[in-house]
């Protein structure tokens, strides 16, 4: 029996883009065999149509009019990989007024208007399909929309960038500085010339603004997620977390607590016997904790042009069969705005580096200040400096409003010479 062809316009032809156009041309026969439809790459949209792209043999007819592309009558099937906020918003919302499902890896535009994209979704009776926006090739979107559908999830925790995962790996295992490990990155190809984006954790932050809109059917923005990145750590963080039985991550949190929702993203230092603690150099990795199935781990390579396009590819083949039979995957939903869960209100543990007056009665004096704001000390290590004396504390969980009022008295106090870095610890707390 012959397959269905499905007619596929492509919004951008990047590293992501080529390799879809690559793995399509390759494996063709297969995926007929399998999905019974067949896919078809008719028309491509790009900047420059002179650029050579090492795209396959009897490709496409390339287009620098993305508008055209989507109103094509010969596409019936709109992939964006163009990324960026605008023109790809406008031009999914076109597609999906039209009828064409649509499949994106745009994490930025999803974390900044997803609430709208996917009510255009529903109003068009059409698919918007997203996996590759999160964590590049680890299947995450479909388990949180599908397989876990019927369970109340509880905490999403996950290492979501492969950039900054690359430099505390290397700042871990090799002892590097923060400057060296990036450097190494950027000449490896895992960071760019401009690193903000990922070393400051915009990038993680908007992921982690998509996990919590799916995990919670929640309308979650990315600046609505708490966000701090890896800048300040420091080679003494590093050494500190191994002594203590810990190594440090950036952590992409979302959570539902007391009928509000949390999304954030910072270092924390983890236990080297939890799963996360292994995940090493450029992998991601995401570990869910649901009410009925427990914990799940899902890890794999987050980035990459062929990874990013096999999730874009299952995306493709997904709403092409939908397409075929006339139905619809599993859809989102109206997101809900839902009251916020503000960072001084998560609880957790934490370490703290102090530098004080090493002399008699000093240790006493801190102390005394962790137990005016209720914070208590699981643990500390002392340290001598020269004249001063480095402390080291672990605290047990805490509220953050509580710990930073702890924090401010501290630096107030006048046998207190400095109080360093400030890491949350993933434990009980979390």
């Amino acid at each position: 029996m012959s397959s269905l062809v499905v007619r596929v316009g492509l919004l951008g032809c990047g590293n992501v883009g080529a390799s879809l156009a690559q793995m399509i041309a390759s494996n063709g026969d297969a995926i007929a065999e399998r999905a019974g439809v067949r896919l078809e790459i008719t028309q491509i949209a790009v900047r420059d149509v002179a650029k050579d792209r090492g795209l396959p043999a009897n490709s496409a007819s390339i287009t620098d009019d993305p508008s055209s592309l989507v109103a094509a009558s010969d596409v019936d099937l709109v992939v964006e990989v163009m990324g960026g906020i605008e023109p790809a918003r406008t031009l999914i919302l076109a597609a999906l007024a039209a009828g064409k499902p649509v499949v994106t890896a745009n994490k930025a535009l999803l974390a900044a208007a997803g609430a709208e994209l996917f009510a255009a979704a529903e109003a068009g009776g059409v698919d918007l399909l997203f996996e590759a926006s999160v964590c590049g090739g680890i299947p995450l979107m479909r388990p949180l929309r599908e397989s876990l559908a019927g369970d109340r999830i509880l905490r999403v925790t996950g290492i979501v960038n492969g950039t900054t995962n690359y430099i505390l790996t290397r700042m871990t295992e090799a002892g590097q500085s923060f400057a060296d490990a990036l450097a190494e990155a950027q000449a490896l190809g895992f960071a760019e010339a401009d690193p903000t984006a990922d070393v400051e954790a915009h990038d993680a932050a908007a992921k982690a603004a998509i996990i919590a809109s799916i995990a919670f059917g929640a309308e979650v923005t990315d600046s609505d997620v708490y966000r701090e990145g890896i800048t300040s750590i420091t080679a003494a963080d590093i050494e500190a977390a191994r002594e203590l039985g810990y190594v440090v991550k950036l952590l992409a949190v979302a959570e539902e607590r007391d009928g509000k929702v949390g999304a954030r993203v910072h270092p924390a230092m983890v236990p080297v016997q939890h799963p996360l603690a292994s995940v090493r150099e450029a992998f991601n990795a995401v570990f869910i904790e649901g009410e009925a199935t427990g914990e799940v781990m899902l890890y794999g390579r987050g980035a990459g042009g062929f990874p990013t396009a096999s999730a874009v590819l299952g995306d493709v083949i997904d709403a092409a069969k939908n397409l075929a039979s006339g139905g619809r995957g599993a859809t989102i939903g109206k997101l809900v705005r839902r009251e916020m869960l503000p960072m001084e209100g998560v609880v957790s543990q934490y370490y703290l580096e102090v530098e004080a007056a090493d002399r008699p009665g000093v240790l006493a004096v801190v102390a005394d200040v962790f137990g005016r704001h209720e914070v208590s000390i699981e643990s500390m290590q002392q340290r001598g400096i020269g004249e001063d004396a480095r402390l080291i504390f672990v605290t047990h969980s805490a509220r953050e409003s509580d710990l930073r009022s702890t924090v401010e008295e501290l630096r107030e106090t006048d046998a207190v010479h400095r109080v360093g870095s400030v890491l949350r610890v993933l434990g009980s707390g979390e």
